[in-house]
């Protein structure tokens, strides 16, 4: 008797594991159909729509909309702190071919730094591959216009955006362990960095955090300033630049588990 309930009970845990599964992969499937990878332009007021009865959360899109004009959303997923910085990088740089041209090189030499890091060079071509094709891409186009043009329809493309994704992932990977006893204050637990980056940063769909975002900087040389926006009581929004004392190039707007992306 006792052998049998132990039996039903191991049943009903997988069968709710699965039903579990299930309900994720419905929703996944659904936030794929209804939102793009990366979205248009829109006004920062579209966000009112969102939060129509809330007025702590209208106070703080009214703060937003009198230091930002337009927002770009990003899809859901877990991976929208990487798109969205890696998609305003590259937007940015579209507008100075000296920037694009240096930070081309950085990236042409960055698979050799993640191999010497002991990456195997089979796990990184391919992603370094889609990275540099997409720059050569970019690059290639006469106007700024046409090239932002192109960068939007790359990054809806799920083959090149999550390549693009996983090849970002790595670089701030590296950076981490290059720098690992800066870092290794920051995580918690007893966990290495090592352990944190094979389990909290190389795998897609794993969520970002302040420790993530100060080695994408750093791994790609750019300043960011994420405007957070949340139900604290404040009228206005919390600035943070990263790294500290840096000028930067790229905005996100964070609200509780997701990025976007946000222009002056």
């Amino acid at each position: 008797m006792g052998d049998e309930f132990e039996s039903d009970t191991v049943v009903a845990s997988g069968n709710q594991d699965e039903l579990i599964m299930q309900q994720q992969r419905q929703i996944e499937r659904e936030i794929s159909e209804s939102t793009a990878l990366v979205g248009d332009l829109e006004p920062i007021a579209s966000l009112n729509n969102e939060y129509s009865n809330d007025v702590v959360y209208l106070e703080k899109i009214k703060d937003l909309a009198s230091k930002y004009k337009y927002m770009r959303r990003t899809r859901p997923d877990g991976n929208c702190f990487f798109r969205a910085f890696t998609y305003a990088k590259l937007e940015r740089l579209l507008d100075n071919k000296i920037d694009f041209a240096n930070f081309y090189k950085i990236v042409e030499g960055s698979k050799h730094a993640l191999v010497e890091l002991g990456f195997p060079q089979f796990t990184v071509e391919d992603f370094y591959d889609t990275f540099i094709d997409v720059l050569k891409r970019l690059g290639d186009i006469k106007t700024a216009t046409d090239a932002k043009k192109e960068l939007h329809t790359l990054f809806n493309e799920q083959g090149y955006s999550d390549y693009m994704v996983v090849y970002l992932r790595l670089l701030t990977s590296g950076q981490l362990q290059r720098d690992q006893d800066f870092y290794s204050c920051f995580i918690e637990g007893e966990r290495t960095v090592a352990d944190f980056c094979h389990q909290e940063v190389e795998p897609m769909y794993k969520e970002s955090d302040h420790i993530h975002i100060m080695a994408a900087c750093a791994a790609m040389n750019t300043g960011v300033r994420v405007v957070y926006m949340d139900r604290g009581t404040s009228k206005i929004n919390i600035e943070h630049d990263l790294p500290e004392g840096t000028q930067p190039s790229v905005h996100l707007l964070y609200r509780p588990g997701h990025y976007d992306i946000l222009y002056l």
